[in-house]
Order: structure tokens, then sequence, then C-alpha cells
């Protein structure tokens, strides 16, 4: 039959005028229009699918694919800043590493005599009290003054002392008598199990100075180490006071040091080595230090083409007491590194030739945000006292040295010396001693931040050593080798070198081989957005325009439906309050409002036709007041006349 003129208008106006997202009426609608229209499979089957059982299906199979989209996508983000590591090896002509060598004794004892009397008149008391060891006919020539000479109030301070069975009673070694020691115990060798012989356990006391009763008691169960422990503590404090150009000439020069050097093959000297004091170590000499501005290389592997030294030790001008082993200590450093010697540093032995290869490694690392390393250590806020290239050992030994000076109030003797302070000795600060123990405690239990401030270097160049030792000279050979040396070392032929006294050294590349590993990022920007656009296309046979399209419709028009469904509400709510307000006659607006929102005529139809009917009407027409059912068809008529002229056609049939 034919169609209702009304219902006609209706039909035209749904082809004509689709359903645009924000201007649907409802949430429901926006979803159905949305669902309809987009490239998402899932989304349209979800609408268009008969059966309840098809479209749970659906539903499930594209929640499914979002979870798994967002999993995936997530799990992409998490490893953008990840690394991967290439290690590349190549053949060429490389540079010689600094090669720092030191003697084992830092400084020679016969010239420290007059500064360590009083030390070591002390020390050999100790040791005849605690173990009845008498000198003898010693090499250390035993001085006849009295023990309580001047300038020794310092050991009644801190004298060494003998416990009995863990308990807190101890013998003084200059009194001999026995006294109750107050404060918490440090056992210094926890690493060594003690035997159970409790007449080993020796040690000393250190108070604060400011507060008697605070005390700290440090043991060691092996006299050995109690006795060197305390001789080096009573030792830095007299260094300390000591001018640097005094303890250069008490060490050892050149001449002293280097009897015969060789390097790629040709004869070198002394004026191939530089001289760097070492606080600990005395006078050491840095061979290749690179500060003529020159860095030798050599494009030859092995040992003939390496650096060969012939060192002389002197073992009978050893201090006996500071140090117990002999020979020398060697370290292969880069040029702008600092050598730490103490830490890190390779012991010669004497009568012995040493031969040292190296591998030569560069590394770098990816800075942040890919690992937790320093460039230059210009972000960390700690001063670099020692004009080197940053490094982690360069940023604890300085981070450790700035706390000293701030809470000791004076520097630690074996590190440099930050800017304004001095080195901490027992006549300036009597309470150092006491302050550097209990901070150093700090220092290793990670009590004092450094470890948490300074980082790991990002670039770093490494010279792996590998160490083989022969007996050296031969007995076939000693006596002309030895005849040679002397003479050489410009003493009578008939004076002959002792071989105990020499050290044979080769520093050489066991390969021209530089291994240089490195971080790349294993992701950059495209990379990252091909993975997303390929997890969306697996997923949901989506596009960044489809991500876009999805914001729009669950975002923006989702939020314009509520605003705008809110805002009519209030209108509504506004309107109601103002019409019943009491004593106030209705006006002429109100009524024809009343009759346009008359909740009775409110349109139940598609969201097609609420929007025709919001369409503005012509200028000339007035608002219509609420209409009699039979002539909505003319009213519809009069308000699309410029709109859409092909309703009147469809009318007229």
């Amino acid at each position: 039959g034919a169609m209702a003129p009304g219902k006609k208008i209706t039909a035209r106006l749904k082809r004509t005028l689709p359903v645009k997202g924000p201007q649907a009426p409802t949430l429901s609608e926006l979803m159905r229009w949305y669902c309809l229209n987009t490239n998402t499979h899932g989304c349209r089957r979800i609408v268009v699918s008969r059966g309840r059982l098809r479209r749970f299906l659906w539903i499930l199979l594209t929640l499914s694919a979002v979870g798994l989209i967002l999993w995936q996508c997530a799990e992409l983000l998490m490893n953008y800043y990840s690394a991967s590591v290439s290690v590349t090896v190549q053949f060429q002509k490389l540079p010689f590493p600094a090669v720092t060598i030191c003697n084992i004794n830092p400084y020679k004892y016969s010239s420290m005599k007059d500064y360590l009397s009083e030390l070591d008149k002390e020390t050999k008391k100790a040791l005849e009290t605690f173990y009845g060891f008498s000198e003898g006919k010693s090499k250390v020539r035993r001085s006849v003054d009295e023990w309580n000479s001047t300038g020794s109030d310092f050991f009644t301070q801190i004298p060494l002392l003998k416990f009995e069975d863990f308990s807190k009673t101890a013998t003084d070694l200059r009194s001999g008598q026995k006294r109750k020691i107050e404060g918490s115990v440090f056992h210094k060798d926890s690493s060594i199990v003690n035997s159970g012989d409790s007449n080993d356990i020796i040690g000393f006391q250190l108070c604060d100075a400011n507060n008697s009763s605070e005390c700290a008691l440090y043991t060691f169960s092996s006299g050995v180490n109690a006795i060197q422990e305390w001789y080096k503590l009573h030792y830095m404090n007299i260094m300390a006071q000591i001018p640097l150009e005094t303890k250069e000439k008490l060490s050892y020069s050149a001449d002293d040091l280097l009897l015969t050097c060789f390097f790629d093959g040709l004869s070198c000297d002394k004026r191939h080595f530089t001289r760097f004091h070492h606080p600990l170590h005395g006078n050491c000499y840095t061979f290749n230090s690179g500060e003529s501005g020159t860095i030798l290389s050599t494009s030859t592997g092995g040992s003939e083409y390496g650096l060969q030294v012939v060192l002389y030790i002197d073992e009978a001008d050893y201090n006996p007491f500071l140090v117990t082993s002999t020979g020398a200590k060697i370290i292969v450093h880069d040029q702008n590194e600092y050598p730490f010697i103490e830490d890190i540093g390779t012991e010669i032995e004497t009568a012995a030739a040493t031969s040292i290869g190296m591998h030569f490694t560069r590394s770098r690392k990816l800075s942040k945000p890919y690992s937790d390393c320093t460039e230059t250590g210009a972000d960390i806020p700690v001063e670099n006292l020692y004009n080197k290239s940053y490094s982690l050992q360069i940023c604890l030994h300085s981070c450790f040295q700035k706390a000293m000076v701030d809470s000791c109030g004076c520097a630690q003797y074996a590190q440099p010396l930050p800017a304004g302070a001095e080195y901490c000795n027992y006549k300036k600060n009597p309470n150092w001693m006491y302050c550097y123990y209990r901070l150093h405690e700090k220092f290793v239990k990670e009590q004092l931040g450094c470890q948490q401030i300074c980082k790991d270097a990002c670039s770093f160049k490494e010279w792996a050593l590998t160490t083989s030792i022969a007996q050296w000279p031969s007995t076939a050979s000693e006596d002309w080798m030895l005849r040679v040396l002397s003479w050489d070392k410009g003493q009578k032929i008939n004076k002959k070198l002792n071989k105990t006294d020499l050290a044979n050294l080769m520093v050489f590349y066991k390969d021209l081989n530089e291994r240089f590993i490195s971080e790349n990022p294993a992701n950059t920007l495209v990379i990252l957005l091909s993975n997303f656009g390929g997890q969306l296309g697996l997923w949901m046979s989506c596009s960044v325009v489809c991500v876009i399209e999805i914001v729009e419709v669950f975002f923006i028009d989702s939020l314009s439906i509520v605003m705008r469904r809110q805002w009519q509400k209030a209108k509504k709510w506004w309107n109601d309050r103002k019409r019943d307000r009491p004593g106030k006659p209705p006006q002429a607006g109100d009524l024809e409002r009343q009759g346009h929102d008359n909740p009775v005529c409110i349109d139940e139809d598609l969201p097609t036709f609420n929007t025709a009917l919001r369409l503005p009407l012509p200028q000339d027409s007035p608002l219509p007041r609420t209409p009699p059912p039979n002539y909505s068809t003319l009213r519809l008529e009069a308000a699309f006349t410029e709109q859409l002229p092909d309703t009147l056609e469809v009318g007229q049939h």
C-alpha cells in the first residue's frame, strides 16, 4: 500500500541526513553508528550478527583482541630502552699504554730514620713485651735512647694492647699494667676464624678527644696485622707533617730505580719516564705518560717489541715494619687515567723475570635512559680531586675525602688534598684517628652515600693482563750479568749486586687485535611505530586513522553527548523552577517554550528524525506552538522548504 506522507518524509530524511557521531542523542546510538561505519570488522560483526550466541562470541573476540593489543604495545614500550651489545675485533697499530712502576717500599729507610726513630723504638718495645722478641744482630740498628724521649706522647694516647679471653681487660704495652677497656669492639680480621688461643688478640683503642667515654676498640686475631695497622696509623701521622719536596728527596730517584730500559727493540732511558709522587708508594715512574704530547704506539706484538726494564729494588734499605714483601708494583693504564696502584697494582718479585702480556679492549655503554652511567662525570655532585679523567674509583675516593674534611676537619693522607684543606696529623687534629676509623666504617657499610652518588663511566679502556714468571738471572749467567749490571750502576767492579735486589719486567701486547664492545639501541622510533602498526593490523585490522577515530568517538563525541544531556537536564530544572515560582504570571515566551518542550510531544523516533526537528526555522516563520497531530506534515513542509525542496515532491504524489 501507499506510504503515509509523514512516514515518506521521515524515510527521506533518514536517507538524506545520516547520523553523525556527536549528533546522536544517546551513547547507545553513537556506539551503534560507530560499529556500522568503522573499519574494525569485529565491532561491525557485534551489531550485524543475528543470534545472541554469535553476538556474544564476537564481543568476546573483540575484547580479547583489544586486550592483546594493549598488552603487546605495553611490552613494546617497556622494551624500547633496551640495548644490543656488539663486539668488533680489528687488527691495527695500537697505542702503547702508560706503565707506572713503584718500589713496594716508599722511602729509603736510611733516609727516614730521623723521622721514624720514635715510632720504631715503640714498635720494637711492643715486640719485646708481647712476644719476647729481642732484636739481636738484626739489620735494623737499635737506638740506645731512653723510651720516654720527647715527641712520643701520642703513643701513650694510642698504645698497643693485649686482650685476655675476649674480655675487656687489656695489658698496656708501655706500663705493663692491666686495665678495663670501654667502648664497642671492632674485630678487623672477621674473615679469619680465631683458633681459640686468646693470647694472640692484640689491638688498640681509639677515643673521641672531645668525649673520652666515646671509644672504639680495634682487635686483630693476627699480631702481625695488629702491629702493621698500628704502625701505619702513626706513620701517616708523621708523613702528613713532612713537605712534599722533602718526601720526593727521601724516596727513590729514576737513577736509583731503573737500571736498563728497552722499548720496541730500541734503547730508552729515564727521559722516557715521568715522576709522580704517590702518598703510600713514594716516587713512582710512568713510562709513556703522554705529558710530552706524544704517545708511543707499537705495530708488532710479542715480548721483543714491548717495554723491557730491569729494576733495582735495594732490599737492604726497606722499612721492616711498614712493608713485609719485596719487589715492585706496576699498573698499566690509559694516559688520562689516575694509577690507583694501591688498589689494583700488580706485584713484581725480585730475582725473577716477569712477563706481562696484554689484550686491549675498549668499551662503550649507552648513557641514560639505557643505563645509569656518566659520560664525563660533570653530572655527579662530587669534585674530582685527581686532575685526571673521571672514573668510579676517582669519584669514590674524592667523595670519601670530602666527607673526611667535612666531618674531621682535615684530609686523609692517602688521597689528594681538597682546596683549602690540610692533611690530618695528631698535633693539629688530635681527634682525627677516631674520626677516620668511624667514617671509614660508614663508608664500607655504604652509609656515607658515596656508592649511591658515584656512577660508572660510560666509556673506558681496559688492558687485560696475563702474567708469567721465570727465574732470572739463571745460575749460569748470574755471575757475569750481575758484574756488568754493577758496572752499569756505577759501583766498584769488586762489589757485585745481589740478585734479590733486581727485578726484570717485560710488558707487551700479545696480539694487536683491538676489541671494541659497544651498546647500540635495540629500537628506534620508526621500529616502535612499525611494531605498533603490526599489532593493530594483526589483532584488529586497524590503522592510525582508525585509532584517531576511536579517540574521537569514545572520548570527544561520548563526552559531548554526556555534557549535552547534563546541560539539557540543568536547563529543564531551571525552567521548571522559574515556572513554579509563586506570584509570577506566566510569560509569553514561557508558554511557547512550554508547548515546544511538552513531555507528551517528545518524539520517540530515530535520532535522524529528531535531528531534522532541531534544524533552524526560516526567519519569517513564527515559532510553532503545540500543534494538533494532523498538522504535523504541514509543519515539517514549512520548516524544510529551503533545505529540502524534494520533500514537497514526495507529498504531491
